[in-house]
């Protein structure tokens, strides 16, 4: 008697030799050899109707196209308008007794220089660079721009904005640049992908700046002015996008490789571990409009005159003059032919409010006040005689300044 394992092998075997010999029967009985649907041959020649044959993709063609997407797209489109940006400025600094050591001894002086290093990015064919204030520094000596393909030019400062924290730039050379475009800021979606360029801790040089990719987190953002800072930054974009030192100045692009804001700082909630995930740029809006004043005059002004001065509140104030303990903006003198004396304003008034927003100190008022255009209404609130008061100013040239053009 057969064991199982006999009938199993023999059963085996059986399929083996049928899986091996499947074809076609011919007519006298043997075996036939089928032809793959598509063979060598038959995918490189057309058929007999001369009917094309299908030839299925490569693998590896499939792989190429579907690594290319948006990101890549934006990436290749505006990483040729990215630069590095490098600035020096001579300083006069007190006489250190190390100073007369290097000259006995090796002959030299220390170098008396400040440098920073950062981002910018090209924003016309004639070599108009955009980056951050804080980037190029206050009256630098030198600037030189690098871009990716190794070349190195000498820029000039057109002009800068210490509040709102932007430069602008022109490249001394005679020559067509690649540069990208500005996107309305105001339609950015919170989740939307959000590319950041530029060139941290100097690696610049291997001819590619970094990129890093996250999405919008927030926007409309506003950072309150630190004593320390004059700089006031309001309605920023905020990313997860990992930006680092020499990020700053670098575009920060929408999936068409637009830019719609400018890389600016992180926060780090006071943990000093650097990036935390809270990456913050200044919107396009905001850039395109300082540049074009720039451009015009080397500096940014307002198109209206508030018809009024004054001075962050203070303790010595409150306590001279018997003011209210609140943050604020003491007005100090009104022009009779302004809009400030129309809307009914006074000298000795503390102003709490510009619009909806609190006011901290003078210099967070003038960034307010560069929010609105001539012919604006502004809503402000201000405290007179211990009582509150509501007031809305038409902003407009003042009569004397208006006659004083003539």
């Amino acid at each position: 008697m057969k064991t199982y394992r006999q009938y199993s092998i023999a059963t085996v075997f059986i399929l083996v030799l049928m899986a091996g010999c499947t074809g076609n029967s011919s007519s006298d009985g043997h075996l036939e050899q089928v032809e793959a649907p598509f063979s060598a041959s038959t995918l490189e020649n057309s058929n007999e109707d001369g009917a094309e044959i299908y030839r299925p993709e490569s693998s590896s063609n499939r792989i190429v196209e579907s690594r290319n997407n948006a990101i890549t797209n934006a990436v290749d489109s505006a990483s040729a308008a990215v630069v590095s940006i490098m600035s020096r400025r001579v300083v006069d600094r007190p006489n250190d007794p190390r100073e007369e050591f290097f000259r006995y001894f090796f002959g030299y002086e220390q170098p008396r220089e400040d440098s920073n290093m950062g981002s910018g990015f090209l924003i016309s064919e004639d070599g108009l660079i955009v980056t951050n204030q804080h980037v190029v520094g206050a009256n630098p000596d030198e600037i030189m721009i690098s871009t990716i393909y190794g070349e190195t030019y000498e820029a000039e400062l057109i002009g800068s904005d210490e509040l709102t924290d932007v430069a602008l730039l022109r490249v001394r050379e005679n020559k067509a640049f690649p540069f990208v475009e500005f996107s309305n800021s105001d339609d950015i979606l919170v989740g939307e992908w959000a590319i950041a360029l530029g060139n941290p801790f100097g690696l610049f040089e291997d001819g590619q700046p970094t990129v890093t990719v996250g999405v919008i987190s927030a926007k409309n953002r506003d950072f309150r002015p630190d004593p320390n800072n004059p700089r006031v930054y309001i309605d920023m974009i905020q990313t997860d996008a990992a930006i680092n030192r020499g990020n700053s100045g670098g575009p920060l692009l929408n999936s068409a490789g637009e830019v719609i804001g400018m890389n600016t700082f992180i926060y780090t909630g006071g943990t000093g571990a650097g990036f935390v995930g809270l990456s913050f740029a200044i919107p396009s809006n905001r850039i395109d409009k300082i540049i074009s004043q720039l451009l015009t005059s080397g500096s940014v002004v307002l198109d209206y005159d508030p018809g009024m001065e004054f001075t962050s509140m203070t303790e010595q104030l409150v306590y001279r003059y018997r003011l209210p303990y609140v943050q604020g903006l003491l007005v100090t003198s009104v022009n009779k032919d302004g809009p400030a004396f129309s809307c009914g304003i006074m000298p000795g008034d503390v102003i709490l409010k510009i619009g909806d927003e609190r006011v901290l100190s003078e210099m967070h008022a003038w960034a307010l006040l560069r929010e609105y255009d001539e012919g604006d209404s502004m809503e402000i609130e201000l405290i007179r005689d211990n009582r509150q008061y509501e007031t809305e100013m038409l902003l407009r040239p003042s009569i004397r300044a208006e006659s004083s053009g003539d």
